[in-house]
């Protein structure tokens, strides 16, 4: 008589992706700080980028500010994402991954539980920004910011799988993960808009603005954050943020189902 393996069920899947959820966040709810304290490089741009804009605008600080707290929302997302690998490097090397790894758990879930924790400190960062923003100028419209933070929690998933991908494929060379890092973070931000308009910038650089997924959420955030939600831009971004999440679980939980 022969038996066959279990097939895993979708609500297992689920079960599964909850445990690692929480998991994951119970570190962010002892260590409230830690989140705040990653505020410090978007706030530092949004304190020293805000002038200089101020000044090459003509002093407009109102239409500086709804053109340029998007861009350190989605800049938000992005540095908060992109270094999420660097927990999956430190348990590797402590050795607590691999005990997650004979856990009776999905191993897809424990990418897709993982990435989706980093939608927690991306919520709690993005308002704080725009909290920030408030008494100099800033006009938000709230409905537009809940939409605008529901994209980037899309986006944030999967390029927080992407890093954690990027991590599995360094587990035993550290520093190539930050040489990874750092190449590609400031070359996206640049050429996103988030910080300077790129309309005057030299050809090449707008046409890699235009493959850069990024530029299209920069736009899309510009859009809601004032109300705007007729503005094709924000399906723009929408679709550049569920491709992004897309091919980021797809990459990671390959990356995943390889690790040993």
């Amino acid at each position: 008589m022969t038996t066959t393996a279990p097939t895993a069920r979708p609500t297992g899947f689920i079960r599964d992706t909850a445990a690692v959820y929480v998991r994951e966040t119970r570190p962010l709810v002892r260590d409230p700080f830690s989140v705040i304290f990653s505020l410090v490089q978007p706030l530092v741009f949004l304190g020293l980028f805000g002038p200089l804009l101020v000044g090459a605008s003509g002093g407009d600080v109102a239409g500086t500010l709804q053109w340029f707290v998007p861009g350190i929302l989605v800049m938000v997302a992005l540095f908060g994402t992109a270094s999420t690998g660097a927990n999956l490097l430190f348990e590797m090397q402590t050795g607590s991954h691999e005990r997650t790894l004979v856990a009776p758990l999905s191993r897809s879930a424990l990418l897709v539980g993982r990435a989706l924790k980093e939608v927690v400190p991306l919520v709690i960062q993005g308002t704080i920004v725009v909290l920030v923003a408030v008494p100099f100028g800033f006009s938000v419209d709230v409905p537009g910011l809940v939409a605008g933070l529901g994209v980037l929690a899309i986006f944030g998933i999967g390029f927080g799988a992407l890093s954690y991908a990027l991590a599995l494929a360094c587990r035993n060379r550290d520093w190539m993960f930050w040489m990874v890092h750092q190449t590609l973070l400031f070359p996206l931000m640049i050429l996103s808009g988030m910080l300077l308009p790129l309309d005057d910038g030299p050809a090449w650089m707008q046409v890699a603005a235009a493959v850069n997924p990024l530029s299209y959420l920069v736009d899309a955030e510009r859009a809601l954050l004032a109300g705007d939600f007729a503005d094709p831009n924000v399906l723009g971004g929408l679709i550049a943020a569920v491709v992004t999440c897309a091919i980021g679980v797809f990459v990671g939980v390959r990356s995943m189902r390889r690790a040993r």
